[in-house]
């Protein structure tokens, strides 16, 4: 659903004027576990990165039961603060742009083309995938907490077109026309993320992104169970009734889940409060077949 910009704010390039610091830092570092350093510099940036993304799963089971997702300021805290949910990008990556604008970051969101499993020369998507921008020291950093099992683990050089690697894979930022092209080196083979457009943009076009991914009959989050957390030592990845963890490693597990191992897994690797009325998602998934 369209949030009513009537009521609460939701642009997230400008969400940190609606919760204070005093009230709303504390309680989302008490979210993600940390007790570190607060000051902008690359190190705390890529410390709360860390540890935003090993406990704030990504999950989009609001828009799988059809209960919309709103991407207002107040509903975003309440429900991955508050409630100790997940989210997907516009939730997670606008969280994450308040928290460090809080802090003094120079941070801006953008946004971008999910190019993620399609080849090359796939018509373009819809801009639905959101990321953050950070400026330090003159230096642009790509910093991305939603984008589940393949998320950048920590922050990415948007000024060098060199791979950068991670404890989990290498990543690469090149042009490609007038935008950014982010790359995974997955299984020995770069494979495309997202393209971002140079600009960060109006309100509205996060609004039409939300609406296109959490309620338009093509987005896959209607149609499947998708969970995603990434750790130090490991990425956990369900995506219907097949759970694929992959560690640091190298090694690589998959196994298929029952609907009981579904619910159970969510509560304890994803952290989820499984609500009762997942349960008929649930049972759905756990009779997919999946391809690939």
């Amino acid at each position: 659903m369209l949030h009513d910009p009537a009521s609460t704010p939701s642009d997230p390039a400008e969400a940190n004027t609606d919760a204070p610091a005093p009230a709303f830092l504390p309680r989302y570092l008490a979210r993600i576990g940390y007790a570190g350093p607060i000051a902008p510099t690359l190190e705390v940036l890529a410390a709360l990165q860390a540890a935003h993304i090993a406990t704030i799963p990504f999950e989009a089971i609001d828009a799988l039961t059809g209960a919309g997702v709103d991407i207002g300021v107040a509903a975003v805290d309440a429900k991955l603060i508050g409630r100790r949910r997940g989210g997907y990008c516009f939730e997670q990556n606008s969280l994450f742009l308040r928290a460090l604008r809080a802090i003094g970051f120079e941070a801006e969101g953008l946004l971008g083309r999910v190019r993620w499993m399609l080849p090359d020369d796939a018509p373009d998507t819809p801009r639905t995938h959101m990321v953050v921008r950070v400026t330090i020291d003159g230096r642009p950093w790509l910093a991305d907490v939603g984008f589940g099992a393949a998320v950048p683990p920590q922050p990415l050089a948007m000024d060098s077109e060199d791979a950068q690697p991670t404890r989990h894979e290498s990543y690469r930022i090149v042009r490609h026309a007038d935008a950014w092209q982010v790359a995974a080196l997955i299984e020995s083979e770069w494979r495309t993320l997202y393209r971002l457009d140079p600009v960060s943009p109006p309100p509205i076009d996060y609004e039409l992104g939300n609406w296109y991914t959490s309620a338009h009959p093509d987005s896959h989050f209607r149609h499947q169970l998708i969970a995603a957390r990434t750790t130090a030592e490991a990425r956990y990845g369900l995506r219907d009734n097949r759970l694929t963890t992959r560690l640091t490693d190298g090694r690589i597990d998959r196994r298929y889940l029952t609907a009981d191992e579904i619910e159970r897994t969510l509560s304890e690797i994803f952290l989820l409060p499984v609500r009762p009325h997942w349960r008929a998602a649930i049972d759905r998934a756990a009779t997919a077949e999946i391809a690939g």
